[in-house]
This record gives C-alpha cells, sequence and structure tokens, in this order.
C-alpha cells in the first residue's frame, strides 16, 4: 500500500483524465502533472500510486518522469522559475540575467530558496527565440529580459504573495500582531 493517497478532487481529475484516453498509461503524463503541480515533488510513494492507477510499475512511472526536466524528484519552490539557455538566449544575455536572478534570490542555480518560494534552474529550449532571452515561472513565458523586468517580475509575485497571506486576516489580528512585535 502506498503512502501517498490522491484527494478527493484529484480523483474527480483523474476520472476525467482516464476517460480522454483508451490505454491507460496514455494518461502518465498528465497524473505527473497533477501531483507535481499539487505537491510540488513526485516521491516514490506517488510514482507507486501513480503506477497502481495506471496498471504499471513504479520503475515504469520513475522512468516516464526522469526522461522530462518538468518533473522532480526533490521539492520545488511554489514558483519554478526556468531560464532558456539555448542559442538565441545565450546571444542575448542570458548568463548574466541568470546571475543577477540567482544573485537577487541569494541562491545558486539549481537551488530553492530557504522559504520553499523560488527554485530557479536552467532549461535548455523554452521554444520562445524571438522573444530571448526569456524564462518561464510555472506556466508562464516571460520574453525580452532586462534586470528591471526580472525585478518587476519577481516584485509582481512578491505582491501576489503578500496579497494571498493578509487577504483573510481583519484588522483585529494586524492590531493583535503589531501589539505582539512591540513586546
Amino acid at each position: 500500500m502506498s503512502g501517498f493517497t490522491f484527494s478527493e478532487k484529484q480523483e474527480e481529475e483523474i476520472a476525467g483524465i482516464l476517460a480522454k484516453y483508451p490505454f491507460k498509461k496514455s494518461a502518465m503524463l498528465p497524473l505527473l502533472t497533477l501531483v507535481q503541480r499539487a505537491e510540488r515533488v513526485i516521491s516514490p510513494d506517488a510514482m507507486v500510486a501513480i503506477g497502481q492507477r495506471l496498471d504499471c510499475s513504479p520503475a515504469y512511472v520513475q522512468s516516464v518522469l526522469s526522461f522530462y526536466t518538468m518533473y522532480h524528484t526533490d521539492k520545488v519552490g511554489e514558483y519554478m522559475i526556468l531560464f532558456c539557455i539555448n542559442i538565441s538566449c545565450q546571444l542575448n544575455g542570458c548568463d548574466k540575467l541568470l546571475q543577477y536572478t540567482a544573485d537577487k534570490l541569494d541562491i545558486e542555480i539549481g537551488e530553492t530558496t530557504s522559504d520553499e518560494k523560488f527554485t530557479l534552474h536552467r532549461e535548455e529550449c523554452l521554444a520562445d527565440c524571438t522573444n530571448a532571452p526569456m524564462m518561464r515561472i510555472n506556466d508562464t513565458y516571460y520574453g525580452n529580459l532586462t534586470e528591471q523586468r526580472i525585478d518587476q517580475i519577481l516584485n509582481s509575485l512578491d505582491w501576489r504573495m503578500t496579497q494571498i497571506l493578509f487577504k483573510n486576516i481583519n484588522m483585529k489580528d494586524l492590531h493583535t500582531m503589531k501589539v505582539y512585535e512591540e513586546q
């Protein structure tokens, strides 16, 4: 028995996914994506659960996920930043911008920030050469990058996170937090 279980919502999504494919194994990538987005990692237990749903071995699941760079066996940040390093981006300064981003996030390339918010990786090609240099953050592509544009993008993600965090806090709670900070 696997230590990973799908949520009720995921079970509904899986039913819809499986209905689209005549062969269960054909649903491998959608199920891997479902788990990756929810957990930010595909654990060995998740591989077992996926294998059980698709009537294949966990080794087969692992062989498929290891082929694709979009799936991770180590937990990644909430925002996965992938910098294109192919020739068009190279010629337009991606190495400098990648290092700028790493310095700004205070991590090395390939690492995740301590708050697990950002992970920074290289990607061989993101197929948007006309907008080089470019990066992808989760499912959103950003092209024609400059240091200033990277600052704007990262700040907008910080602002979005702040909005989410404070959405359910009322003013009384903020006052209580302020009093606590002053003690």
